[in-house]
């Protein structure tokens, strides 16, 4: 083998074995126990063919958490990429004011989602802080939490706040390389904030629009720490995203093949959606590079 190939093989040789571990090893782990019927417990898991995946076409909880993920996901990928692009365009500009805002919208993102869903939880639950003053000032509380529909729209509203920093960053990086010349070019055609923002702005943010859309939707696809601490699937198992599912059905009910398969439904989905957002925003950059 020659030095440069050697050296290459050394120098990938610890990201190789890391993925190999922790990640195609775990695959390939959870594709086998996906066509078993394992408890966990059992020394021989007991093969079942595509009985599992079979079931998860059938399984009413499988369908909701599903509904209730795709809403999260849509809801908050469009949330999440809206907000972070309008506090971008505000807040890129140099001052201490701006540099100490850009911090502060970031501070989310780097918290822990589980301490964000206890955050929340003490802030939104029937005995948490907005029902507190609610009563103060003689009114009821608000069912944020122990309504359905109120528990997974308050999902959404804590995953936007805890996720679009990230993408305020991401926008701003993508701002900073759009040349100032050309909104000069633009000013002086006589063409309006809003007229500059769609001929100029937009088109050059292609690349980081097409980051922020694959970063949220892969991220919200996985919700499961802030379902666990906000509701815990509550009310009545209504705000179980799919992550959270697969979770409880593994560990709570002790059906680690069932799972399993649900995990690799997952996974084949999200790479899936993802490669597919790509190929479609890569379309839109080539327009724009040409």
């Amino acid at each position: 083998m020659p030095s440069n190939h050697r050296s290459h093989a050394i120098l990938l040789a610890p990201a190789t074995v890391m993925i190999t571990l922790f990640m195609l090893v775990p695959i390939a782990l959870a594709g086998y126990l996906s066509f078993t019927d394992w408890d966990g417990l059992t020394p021989n898991p007991q093969g079942v063919g595509w009985a599992n995946y079979s079931r998860l076409l059938h399984d009413a909880d499988v369908g909701h958490a599903a509904v209730v993920t795709l809403i999260v996901t849509v809801v908050g990928t469009i949330a999440c990429n809206a907000a972070g692009l309008g506090l971008a365009l505000l807040l890129n500009r140099t001052s201490r004011l701006t540099a100490v805002l850009r911090a502060v919208v970031f501070y989310p993102y780097v918290i822990g989602p589980i301490i964000i869903g206890f955050l929340w939880s003490a802030i939104l639950g029937a005995n948490g802080a907005i029902a507190h003053l609610l009563g103060n000032a003689g009114h009821s509380p608000l069912p944020f939490l122990s309504d359905p529909a109120w528990a997974v729209g308050s999902i959404v509203a804590v995953v936007v706040w805890s996720q679009f920093g990230v993408n305020v960053v991401l926008y701003l990086a993508g701002l900073q390389t759009v040349p100032a010349s050309l909104h000069e070019a633009a000013h002086i055609d006589g063409a309006g904030r809003w007229q500059t923002f769609r001929s100029v702005t937009w088109p050059l943010l292609a690349p980081s629009v097409t980051v922020n859309l694959v970063l949220v939707l892969v991220g919200l696809l996985r919700v499961y720490e802030i379902v666990l601490a906000l509701t815990g699937g509550g009310p009545a198992g209504r705000t179980n995203t799919f992550a959270f599912l697969i979770l409880s059905e593994s560990f709570r009910s002790n059906h680690l093949g069932y799972g399993a398969a649900q995990a690799i439904t997952l996974m084949v989905v999200i790479a899936a959606l993802a490669l597919g957002l790509t190929a479609l925003r890569r379309r839109a950059e080539d327009a724009v590079s040409s």
